[in-house]
C-alpha cells in the first residue's frame, strides 16, 4: 500500500479546514483540483499534478469542461476523470437551480453565469435552446445540435417542433464560439431571423440569441440585430 507522507496528509487537512472555514473562495483553482484528485487517489500528493493539468488545459474551466477521452489521454484514471466530471455536473446543477421557477428575463445574471459555466469552455460549437412558458419561466433546456450554425438552418423546424411539444410560448437560443470571441457572425444573424420568422407563424417569441465565449457574451437583442 502506497504511503502518504505526513506533510502531504497535513497539507490536505489544512486545505479541508480552509474550505470549511472560508467556503469555496478560500481555495485557489489548483487547490480545488488538487483536492478533487485526492478524493480519487487519496494516497498520493496531487498538488503538482493539479497545477500541471490546469496549465495543460488552460484553466480550471476548460479542465472541468474537457471531454472524458481528452482527460484520459493525459493519463488520468477513470476514477480521476469521474471526480472531475462530477464537479462539473454539480456546478451546472447549482447554477441551474438559480433559474428554477423564476422568470428568466428577470434572472439574467443567473442565466449568464449558467451559460458561461455550461458552454464557454466547450471545444465544439453547440446550440442550446431554452424553452419558456407564458410567464417566461424555464420549462426545458435542451442541447439541440453540435456543429457550426452555418449548417443549422435545417434545424429551425426542429426547434419549433420542440417548442410545440413543450407548450412553450417563447425561446432563447444560445450557442458558443470555441474561438472565445462572442461576436455574432452573419450565419448567427441569419439563423436568428429565420427562427423569428418561423416563430411568428407558430406564436413562439424569440426573446434573444446569446453567444457565449471565454472572452464574454453577446446578446443579439441588446446589439439591435433582431
Amino acid at each position: 500500500m502506497e504511503y502518504v507522507p505526513g506533510n502531504a496528509s497535513g497539507h490536505r487537512a489544512r486545505l479541508r479546514q480552509r474550505l470549511f472555514d472560508g467556503g469555496p473562495k478560500a481555495l485557489l483553482d489548483h487547490e480545488l483540483v488538487e483536492y478533487l484528485l485526492a478524493l480519487a487517489i487519496p494516497r498520493r500528493d496531487t498538488k503538482a499534478q493539479a497545477k500541471a493539468l490546469i496549465a495543460q488545459f488552460g484553466g480550471i474551466g476548460p479542465l472541468l469542461s474537457a471531454d472524458p477521452e481528452s482527460l484520459k489521454r493525459e493519463g488520468l484514471s477513470d476514477g480521476v476523470v469521474a471526480a472531475l466530471k462530477i464537479a462539473e455536473a454539480t456546478a451546472h446543477r447549482l447554477l441551474e437551480a438559480r433559474l428554477e421557477d423564476r422568470p428568466v428575463l428577470s434572472s439574467w445574471d443567473a442565466l449568464q453565469d449558467y451559460l458561461r459555466a455550461a458552454m464557454a469552455h466547450s471545444p465544439v460549437e453547440e446550440v442550446r435552446v431554452l424553452f419558456l412558458n407564458a410567464k417566461n419561466i424555464l420549462i426545458a433546456n435542451e442541447a439541440m445540435w453540435r456543429g457550426s450554425v452555418d449548417e443549422a438552418s435545417m434545424h429551425v423546424r426542429e426547434v419549433m417542433k420542440r417548442a410545440m411539444a413543450h407548450g412553450a410560448t417563447a425561446i432563447i437560443i444560445v450557442h458558443n464560439h470555441p474561438s472565445g470571441d462572442p461576436t455574432p457572425s452573419q450565419a448567427d444573424i441569419k439563423l436568428t431571423r429565420e427562427l423569428m420568422e418561423a416563430g411568428r407563424h407558430m406564436k413562439v417569441t424569440v426573446h434573444d440569441h446569446v453567444i457565449v465565449g471565454t472572452r464574454g457574451q453577446s446578446s443579439l437583442r441588446t446589439m439591435g440585430l433582431m
